[in-house]
């Protein structure tokens, strides 16, 4: 029986608090891999320190949602507000992306520049999700299928939570909404796992974090780990950061950042690996 664990970091390079986080976490905890927002405010300072820690896998965090695109804002118009800027509401950027004729080319576009500057930072690409999961977007995961494999794309999240795991896990909590939540998503994740397959692109079986985001603290953590399945690989993602920083403040004010740092760098955490028997791993590793 094996299991094994990936345990990542969300909006690698939005702010220093979050790359702060993202190194310590690595080099003190169990933080296995992190992904990077390449058009974020704090970018090029991850990028410097992912270049100092080759142990840290580093994916892509595609942004089409609350950031800026890597494009003028001439050549993605059909995606942006008055400001410049995508969308603050997942729900209007993804009606925008499905039903405008003229988005799909400019999303396109702005995929592949996406792809293109993280191609530059000269990190190997261990994975591709996007920020709020609009990488599952039907119009976004069939771009992503055509644009991503051509530089390297090997591996993909999926964002299901198993719902009875989840409950379970969460002390009772959210039964409700957890199992209508996972049962809408599970038809699209079969679908998503799929095409990946087919395409040569793996991905994990499982996630902790979709129904519990912003407050993977040790606690629900460790009850997470209780509930792996065996002969899976499953994605535990966070956002921690070493401290509550204003564009924190701002973005993702209920987010539990510095408790979710906490956690990835708790004893008990590695305790519990050990001595359930869990591998951490890396998408690349499988």
């Amino acid at each position: 029986m094996t299991r094994r664990v990936i345990f990542t970091a969300d909006d690698f390079g939005l702010d220093e608090a979050v790359n702060e986080a993202v190194e310590r976490a690595h080099r003190d905890g169990v933080l296995t891999a992190a992904s990077l927002m390449v058009t974020a405010p704090a970018a090029a300072d991850a990028i410097a320190r992912a270049r100092r820690l080759p142990g840290l896998a580093v994916g892509l965090h595609l942004v089409l949602v609350q950031g800026m695109p890597a494009l003028p804002r001439e050549d993605v118009a059909s995606l942006v507000e008055a400001d410049g800027a995508f969308s603050e509401s997942p729900a209007a950027a993804g009606m925008r992306y499905f039903f405008r004729r003229d988005a799909r080319p400019a999303l396109a576009r702005e995929i592949r520049a996406q792809f293109e500057a993280f191609a530059r930072t000269g990190l190997p690409l261990d994975h591709v999700d996007g920020h709020t999961h609009l990488h599952i977007h039907p119009t976004v995961f069939a771009l992503l299928l055509d644009i991503g494999r051509e530089f390297g794309m090997r591996a993909m999240r999926v964002p299901y939570e198993p719902p009875v795991a989840s409950w379970r896990a969460a002390g009772g909590n959210g039964r409700v909404r957890r199992m209508a939540a996972s049962g809408a998503f599970a038809p699209w994740a079969a679908y998503m796992r799929t095409r990946l397959r087919a395409c040569g692109v793996v991905s994990n079986d499982a996630t902790f974090g979709f129904h519990d985001t912003g407050a993977m603290t040790e606690p629900l953590v460790l009850r997470q780990l209780a509930q792996i399945a065996p002969d899976s690989v499953t994605e535990f993602y966070f956002h921690p950061a070493t401290r509550k920083s204003d564009a924190l403040k701002r973005t993702m004010p209920g987010y539990r950042n510095v408790e979710e740092f906490a956690a990835l760098c708790s004893p008990a955490l590695k305790d519990a690996l050990s001595r359930l028997d869990i591998t951490p791993v890396a998408f690349r590793d499988i």
